[in-house]
C-alpha cells in the first residue's frame, strides 16, 4: 500500500475487515468520508481512511457509539478517554451481571418463587450501611442478655462481612446466603442456643473469658507470627531463633494461669500439643454439627465474602510438629 494510492470500496472493505455495506454506511453517516471519487462516482479510499475504518470496526466491536467514534476521529476527544469511559461502563455492566448471576443461581438451586427473587435482588443491592444494620440487628438479638463471659459477644461481632466494591459471583452468593440466614429467626435462635450451651460454663467459659480471648486474638498473634516467620526461614527447631520464639509463646501462655514458664512447663506443653496432633491425625478434626450449622456457618460465609481463608486468614498452617520439637529442645536434658 502506498500513501498516495487510492482503493475502491471493495478493497477498502477487505483491508479494514468491514463489509462493503458497512463502509458505505459509515461514509453516509459522515464518520469516514471517502478520499475521492472515480469519474463514474464510485468511492475511493487511501490508506489513512482505511486505517480509520479499521479503528471504527474495532471500536464498534467494543460497543462504542457512532457519535463517540465521530468525536474521536474529529479530535474532539482522545482515544484514551473514550476507552477509559467505555471500560468503566463495561465494568459496571459486569458487576450488574455478576449480581444477577448470583441471584439466578440461588433461585435455581432453591427453586425460588417470584417473591424470593425480589428479596434476593434486594439483598445484593443493599448499601454498605444497610448491610451493617442487618448484621448489627442479628448480633443485638443473638447477644441480648446472653449468659457468657463479659465481652465475648462483642468480640464475636467484630467478625463481619465486608462485601468488596467489585465482588466475585462466589462472594455475592455467600452474601445472599448469609443475609438470608441472619434475617431468619430460627437461625438466630440456633446461634444463640449454641453459644449459650458452649460458652456459659465449664471449659467453654474459660475459653471465652477475656484473658484467653486477648491471648488468642491479641497477645498471641505477634508471637505466632514470629514462630511462622522462623519456620518459613527454614531454621531447625533447636536454633536460637526457634528457641527464643517458642519460649516467649510458652511464657505468655503460662502467664494466663499465673504460672511461670519453666523447662518442666514447656515439656508438659510439648506433650499436650503432641497428644492433640496424634488424636487429630488418627481421628481427624472433631466434628460439631451444631457449630457447623450455626456460628460455624456464619464464620465460613463471612470468610468467603471477605476473601479470607477460614480460620482468620493465615497463609501458613501452624507447624505443630516443629513447635513441639522446638519446645522439647528448649528443655535441658541430663
Amino acid at each position: 500500500m502506498h500513501d498516495n494510492e487510492l482503493y475502491p470500496i471493495g478493497d477498502a472493505a477487505r483491508r479494514s475487515g468491514l463489509s462493503v455495506s458497512a463502509v458505505r454506511f459509515y461514509s453516509d453517516a459522515g464518520v469516514i468520508a471517502p478520499t475521492g471519487l472515480t469519474e463514474a462516482g464510485y468511492r475511493l479510499y487511501d490508506i489513512h481512511a482505511i486505517a480509520r475504518l479499521e479503528l471504527v470496526r474495532t471500536l464498534r466491536e467494543l460497543d462504542a457509539g457512532l457519535e463517540d467514534i465521530r468525536r474521536v476521529l474529529d479530535g474532539e476527544t482522545t482515544l484514551h478517554d473514550l476507552l477509559a469511559t467505555h471500560l468503566e461502563i463495561v465494568e459496571r455492566q459486569e458487576r450488574v451481571l455478576r449480581a444477577k448471576r448470583a441471584v439466578l443461581r440461588t433461585l435455581v438451586r432453591q427453586q425460588g418463587s417470584a417473591a424470593q427473587a425480589a428479596l434476593l435482588h434486594k439483598l445484593v443491592s443493599m448499601s454498605d450501611e444497610e448491610r451493617e444494620h442487618l448484621v448489627d440487628d442479628f448480633w443485638n438479638e443473638v447477644g441480648a442478655d446472653l449468659d457468657v463471659p463479659s465481652g465475648f459477644v462483642e468480640r464475636l461481632r467484630l467478625l463481619r462481612p465486608r462485601l468488596p466494591q467489585d465482588p466475585t459471583a462466589a462472594q455475592l452468593e455467600a452474601w445472599i446466603e448469609l443475609a438470608d440466614l441472619i434475617r431468619d429467626g430460627e437461625f438466630r435462635d440456633a446461634v444463640r442456643t449454641y453459644l449459650l450451651d458452649t460458652y456459659s460454663a465449664g471449659p467453654g467459659a474459660v475459653m471465652a473469658a477475656s484473658p484467653v480471648q486477648e491471648f488468642i486474638y491479641e497477645t498471641g498473634v505477634p508471637l505466632m507470627e514470629r514462630i511462622l516467620a522462623v519456620h518459613r526461614a527454614g531454621e531447625p527447631p533447636d536454633s536460637p531463633n526457634a528457641q527464643e520464639a517458642v519460649v516467649r509463646l510458652a511464657a505468655a501462655g503460662a502467664a494466663l494461669g499465673e504460672e511461670t514458664s519453666t523447662p518442666a512447663h514447656r515439656d508438659k506443653l510439648a506433650s499436650y500439643f503432641a497428644e492433640i496432633v496424634r488424636i487429630t491425625e488418627e481421628e481427624g478434626e472433631p466434628e460439631d454439627p451444631r457449630f457447623d450449622g450455626t456460628h460455624g456457618r456464619y464464620m465460613e460465609l463471612v470468610a468467603v465474602i471477605n476473601g479470607t481463608p477460614p480460620g482468620g486468614g493465615e497463609e501458613d498452617p501452624v507447624p505443630w510438629p516443629w513447635i513441639i520439637a522446638a519446645l522439647r529442645a528448649s528443655v535441658p536434658r541430663d
